[in-house]
C-alpha cells in the first residue's frame, strides 16, 4: 500500500549546514528569552518563599519607632 512513495520528509534539510545555522537576530533572541525564563524562575520562587513564611520578610521595626516623647497617633501636636 505504499506505493513506492518515500517515507516522512525529516526536518532538517540534507543541505549545506550552514544554511541551518542561526542568525544573529535568532541568536540574540533565543539568548534574550533564555534570560526571562530565568528571571521568571527567580520570580516564582521568591514568591514561593514569601507565601511559605510571610512574616520573615517583614521590617522588625514600624513607622511609629522612631516617635520619641509621642504617644503613637498624637500628631497634632507634633504638627504645630
Amino acid at each position: 500500500m505504499d506505493g513506492g512513495q518515500a517515507g516522512p520528509t525529516p526536518l532538517v534539510p540534507h543541505g549545506n549546514l550552514s544554511d541551518s545555522s542561526m542568525s544573529l537576530e535568532q541568536k540574540t533572541t533565543f539568548v534574550f528569552v533564555i534570560l526571562l525564563f530565568i528571571f521568571l524562575g527567580i520570580l516564582i520562587v521568591r514568591c514561593f518563599r514569601i507565601l511559605l513564611d510571610p512574616y520573615r520578610s517583614m521590617p522588625t521595626s514600624t513607622w511609629a519607632d522612631g516617635l520619641e516623647g509621642l504617644e503613637k497617633g498624637q500628631f497634632d501636636h507634633a504638627l504645630a
